[in-house]
């Protein structure tokens, strides 16, 4: 799996130190929306740039973080380099009103020194699904899309609620998600990802651990037992999860429970997630037709 997925999960960021100082227009706080729509906007996660367009605000975008890829307004933009390295000259020609900051990805160093520099930084948190609908609100009332940020905000939390309602009365199923698997994580039940599966239906097998995405042993999925085994992938011929069929006993494997979604939009917490979220209700559906069945054959029905 591509280095940056891993990333966008593990929030681990390695940027390099900054240089150069740089004096810097208004500090304005983001209550204040004057001459927001004159704002300079330069993006330090690929999600970001996204949530960005999505209130309607992608005039003020004028640099994006590497692997930036949605909407295709976004590959035109010049980037500022990729998690573990700032283009400080580029940074420094796109001279930005401000720079959006992800609270579980972007290093608390690398804000505070970016701040230092006297860039103007926000950090926008999207751990969980109901904070993708805050940010996009934030970020709308500091572009001076309030109006449009709502009304997209609104639409993707009535999503939410539709999902849960859909599938509040399905059976209970055991779900491990794999991040990667060498080294092994998944996500914690804080992990949006988890609240997904948790919508459908799921049960995350790692929901109780303290880390947002921890990392695993063999033993312990093993262990845990799970029904259901979910995974991102780039491509359709990475089966990263076949690796898994050398336990038999383990009730994925007996049940055939192995599915995949695509890797580059999991990552992503942004409205999108809706559609994730649709795969996998539908693959936790057919999960559960496949234990039926298991049952219905054990029994000899």
């Amino acid at each position: 799996m591509r280095r940056w997925h891993l990333i966008a999960f593990i929030s681990v960021f390695l940027l390099s130190s900054l240089s150069a100082c740089i004096d810097r227009p208004d500090t304005t706080s983001l209550s204040g929306e004057s001459n927001a729509t004159a704002l300079r906007i330069v993006t330090l996660a690929p999600h970001l740039a996204e949530l960005v367009y999505a209130v309607g605000a992608g005039e003020s975008l004028v640099g994006v973080s590497a692997y930036s890829n949605f909407p295709q307004a976004v590959t035109e933009l010049p980037q500022i380099g990729d998690a573990f390295l700032i283009d400080q000259e580029q940074l420094l020609l796109l001279r930005p009103d401000v720079l959006l900051a992800w609270k579980s990805g972007t290093a608390a160093h690398t804000v505070d020194e970016l701040r230092s520099r006297g860039y103007r930084v926000e950090v926008i948190s999207t751990g969980g699904l109901y904070d993708i609908a805050a940010a996009l609100k934030t970020i709308g009332q500091l572009t001076g899309h309030a109006v449009e940020a709502n009304s997209v905000a609104a639409e993707f939390l009535a999503d939410i609620d539709r999902m849960r309602n859909s599938h509040a009365y399905g059976d209970t199923i055991r779900v491990f998600y794999q991040i990667s698997s060498r080294p092994l994580y998944t996500v914690n039940g804080d992990h949006y990802v988890s609240e997904l599966i948790e919508l459908c239906g799921g049960k995350n097998i790692f929901s109780d651990l303290g880390a947002l995405a921890p990392l695993v042993s063999e033993e312990a999925v093993l262990v845990r037992d799970p029904e259901v085994m979910i995974a991102g992938r780039i491509s359709a011929d990475e089966l990263v999860l076949s690796e898994w069929q050398r336990w038999p006993a383990l009730t994925a494997n007996i049940l055939d429970n192995y599915f995949y979604v695509p890797a580059d939009l999991l990552a992503r917490p942004t409205p999108r997630l809706i559609d994730v979220g649709a795969m996998i209700c539908a693959q936790l559906e057919t999960a559960r037709m496949n234990k039926a069945r298991r049952v219905e054959t054990r029994s000899g029905i």
